[in-house]
């Protein structure tokens, strides 16, 4: 498995795969090639079709700027992964200067054909849950000790990304107006902190709460700010919302949080080197699924849950989202990705509290990996139009005040 820096990134909203990965790789295409006159990129798969509403060909001609870069949206694509675009550099004389075929795999991670970089290299020996497992309970130690002995340097970017959680979630609840786009979405967090505020019960104002910073994060993604990929920015609110509540709201120190968010780091990882975080590629269950398994288990953990309660949670948060469609309207992530947020958290911290009494009483007959693989399978019979297209389901189903369709 990939180290967790390549797991946990930082960067503009609204979508990982849309605009986090290709502004990362036109960054690195810009190391390798000077004195370029003009670019141009081809945008393909979920790239090309709800690109507008993701803002992909904004993002890439900000970052060519000041160099002149022009984007088409295609449709035939002739490489295997789903997601993908290719970049092409030109002298003064029209020369090709370089090309790159760029596969955009979930998250903000990217391959480059016929390209290696240091980011792809397995740190992890292991490959799937029951592996780790049975590496911790030979050696007797925790998740975090785990992921500490093969990155013992990780602990200091843990606490950056989770400076940029709390941060993230801060400014939305501080933000107001409209979101970005043609759906005039108004911002609603700071509200809902207001009502979270105002209930008498401990308990709902929580769960009010937690809504709230889901959202805020969102929102703040939504309006292309500064959010962290947990597995992915349209899923990064569930992740973020728990460790802001954690911190803020039940005491919670730094060092507990960074532990958690290794411990979380390791369930995405281990999702993404078996099946999938790509909405492009398994739906919305690939994201928000898999956010919501990761918190699960962070939450497990930060309960004193041990190996199993931990891999309980997690299992009950993955299990519950198997076949969850992507299906954003307009290309946006707005609707229904904010709202999944919201619901996804309240979700993992059920399914670490199902996981704590539940597997107090009997023993779970349900492997996490067992659930990766029939996620991975699942995502393969979903539909392509139910895949991060908007060509079917509720982004077919809503068409109210929608932007105008996208020339190929």
């Amino acid at each position: 498995m990939e180290s967790l820096r390549e797991l946990y990134k930082s960067g503009p909203g609204p979508s990982s795969s849309h605009t986090l990965a290709p502004r990362r790789a036109i960054l690195l295409f810009l190391q390798r090639v000077k004195n370029i006159a003009y670019a141009k990129v081809e945008l393909y798969g979920s790239l090309s079709l709800t690109g507008k509403g993701h803002f992909t060909d904004k993002v890439i001609i900000d970052t060519f700027a000041p160099i002149p870069c022009t984007v088409d949206f295609k449709l035939d694509w002739a490489y295997p992964f789903p997601n993908g675009m290719i970049v092409r550099a030109f002298n003064n004389q029209d020369e090709l200067l370089l090309e790159w075929v760029v596969y955009s795999i979930g998250g903000g991670s990217i391959m480059i054909l016929n390209e290696d970089f240091d980011f792809q290299r397995q740190v992890y020996p292991h490959r799937n849950f029951e592996e780790i497992m049975d590496f911790c309970a030979f050696n007797k130690i925790t998740l975090p000790q785990f992921v500490f002995t093969y990155e013992p340097d990780l602990p200091d970017y843990l606490s950056l990304i989770l400076n940029d959680m709390l941060f993230a979630v801060k400014r939305g609840l501080e933000g107001t107006g409209l979101l970005p786009g043609k759906l005039k979405m108004p911002r609603v967090a700071k509200s809902m902190m207001l009502q979270a505020n105002i209930l008498e019960s401990h308990t709902q104002r929580n769960r009010m709460k937690l809504l709230a910073y889901a959202y805020a994060n969102n929102e703040e993604n939504a309006s292309l700010g500064k959010v962290v990929t947990a597995p992915t920015l349209g899923a990064s609110g569930v992740m973020a919302s728990l460790m802001y509540h954690c911190y803020n709201d039940l005491g919670y120190s730094r060092a507990q949080l960074i532990n958690a968010l290794a411990v979380g780091g390791i369930i995405g990882n281990v999702v993404k080197t078996n099946a999938t975080i790509s909405g492009a590629v398994g739906g919305c269950q690939a994201e928000i699924g898999v956010a919501c398994a990761m918190a699960a288990a962070s939450m497990a953990y930060l309960e004193g849950g041990n190996l199993k309660i931990i891999e309980y949670a997690a299992e009950i948060g993955m299990e519950h989202h198997l076949g969850l469609t992507c299906d954003p309207v307009g290309g946006y992530v707005i609707i229904p990705c904010i709202e999944r947020n919201g619901a996804a958290v309240l979700r993992a911290v059920d399914a670490a509290f199902m996981a704590k009494t539940i597997g107090a009483i009997k023993p779970n007959r349900v492997s996490f990996d067992m659930v990766i693989r029939t996620m991975n399978y699942t995502g393969a019979k979903i539909p392509m139009e139910l895949k991060e297209t908007s060509l079917g389901g509720l982004a077919t189903e809503c068409t109210w005040d929608l932007p105008e369709d996208i020339e190929h």
